[in-house]
């Protein structure tokens, strides 16, 4: 942390979130995720301590705090639970879209409540067939007078259960060339006939938080609920909102990286084998040595990234480098921290193993590594062009 010099608003958020970790994610994770039991307890509590207004505006009821804050708040909640971050960031990503984009008046019906809790869920991009290649999404909205009637299906929604207010990728124009120009971006609400939350996805890890599929059938929305106010900027609108997307998702794989780390040096003090602890034996130093090195490198990315992003720069490169980064060390962290606790980090009595299951999920998420290192060469090329 030599180069983030926190000053002490950032700090005292930082305090009031590792407390709340402390206190109230810590004692009840390890039961609640192997129940695959959603927290609505610690919901609540995060929703009257403002957690759900971290990032919107002042003038809209929120914190207002800086992306390098926000950055370490996810950092820390992930260090404790990653399934509580993830209901965080998909609701946040959700403000920041509609604050960076949204007419005034949609800022003005939306993000105060974003900022309580009382409206809150996520993204409906992702579909059967257009996951990272999002211009092949096929649901569709019609606009009929002064609503847009939503026929189609979205998969893989973080929030789906038990949140009320979506931000919902459709095509408004089929027909259109190149086919990313026909997408737009609704802001929809739980409560009219034809929104249905399908069963809940079953899933390796990231347990507690749900995720399901949603269908909609002949579901109406108010056409003034139409991002931005004008069609076919939906593409734009995703790709901004990813930047975001892709420094919350390196700030999950820096906490996750940082728990495999923090309880492999601990336990290798108290292990001991051949009558010494095992972090005395040259095995285990190498580990421990690549794993903090490792670790301070891809917080270095996360906050770099974050930075930029709350400069107000274009920060596709850093934070695409940073998710890729980050979340590789956080699966490399996992599968080290198993084998340094041997036998223990396989059992349920450990935290490593839950570890071992959610890291594969950040190599997957906002964009697969592999579509990163692909973004990430285009995007240097573009920088050295000669």
């Amino acid at each position: 942390m030599t180069l983030f010099t926190l000053k002490l608003e950032q700090e005292q958020v930082l305090a009031m979130v590792r407390d709340f970790c402390k206190n109230e994610i810590a004692p009840v994770a390890q039961k609640l995720e192997h129940a695959d039991e959603y927290p609505h307890d610690i919901v609540e509590k995060m929703k009257d301590l403002g957690f759900f207004g971290l990032t919107i505006p002042e003038e809209y009821g929120g914190y207002g705090v800086d992306f390098v804050t926000y950055a370490l708040v996810i950092e820390e909640i992930t260090r404790h639970w990653m399934s509580i971050a993830g209901i965080l960031n998909s609701h946040l990503i959700m403000a920041f879209i509609v604050e960076k984009y949204g007419t005034e008046e949609q800022k003005r019906q939306f993000l105060p409540r974003f900022a309580t809790g009382e409206f809150r869920g996520g993204l409906a991009l992702s579909e059967a067939d257009a996951g990272t290649d999002v211009q092949n999404l096929s649901t569709r909205a019609d606009l009929e007078g002064d609503h847009y009637v939503i026929n189609g299906s979205k998969m893989w929604i973080t929030n789906a259960r038990y949140g009320n207010t979506f931000i919902l990728a459709v095509k408004t124009d089929t027909q259109t060339e190149p086919r990313y120009k026909g997408i737009s971006l609704l802001i929809i609400q739980k409560g009219e006939p034809g929104f249905l939350v399908q069963k809940d996805i079953d899933k390796l890890g990231y347990k507690g938080v749900k995720t399901c599929e949603l269908t909609f059938e002949n579901f109406k929305v108010p056409a003034n609920q139409l991002l931005g106010g004008v069609e076919g900027k939906g593409f734009k609108q995703v790709l901004g909102g990813l930047e975001l997307g892709r420094v919350n998702v390196a700030a999950r794989g820096l906490g996750l990286a940082r728990a495999a780390f923090e309880d492999s040096i601990k336990y290798a003090q108290e292990r001991k084998t051949f009558g010494v602890p095992i972090c005395e034996h040259q095995a285990i130093q190498l580990k421990l040595g690549e794993m903090g090195t490792k670790l301070e490198a891809a917080r270095l990315l996360t906050l770099s990234a974050a930075t930029k992003l709350a400069s107000g720069e274009r920060c596709d490169l850093e934070a695409g480098m940073a998710k890729l980064f980050a979340t590789e060390v956080a699966f490399e962290l996992a599968g080290e921290a198993m084998r340094i606790h041997g036998g223990y980090g396989y059992t349920k009595e450990f935290n490593i193993e839950r570890y071992y299951r959610d890291s594969p999920l950040l190599l997957i998420g906002e964009g697969t590594n592999e579509m990163q290192r692909i973004i990430i060469s285009k995007g240097l090329v573009n920088k050295y062009k000669i």
